[in-house]
């Protein structure tokens, strides 16, 4: 039996059935279309297009380790690091967008 893969977000395990996506290490609109993807936890893929413009992920988050060390992901990183690795939520609309509509 293979390992699960590890989520390059929060490095726990994402277990067969657990909700899980591909993050484009580049943006799509950034010209990654055809680059690096990797699979990841949705909540972990959705909290990156939570706090990080398309823009911020291209030019300062376009690795694993980056993603990991990028301080706007810290928090939810150190959170999401004490749950099960099938753990699932809904989150939050993107911050972005509540700060616009203020």
């Amino acid at each position: 039996m293979d390992d699960p893969a590890l989520c390059p977000l929060c490095l726990r395990p994402i277990p067969p059935g657990a909700r899980a996506s591909v993050h484009h290490l580049t943006p799509k609109l950034k010209g990654g279309a055809k680059g690096p993807t990797a699979l990841m936890h949705k909540i972990c893929h959705d909290e990156i297009h939570a706090r990080l413009t398309e823009t911020e992920i291209a030019r300062e988050a376009a690795t694993p380790a980056a993603l990991r060390a990028h301080p706007a992901l810290a928090r939810f990183r150190a959170w999401i690091a004490t749950k099960p690795p099938d753990f699932d939520a809904r989150t939050l609309a993107s911050l972005r967008r509540r700060r616009r509509r203020r």
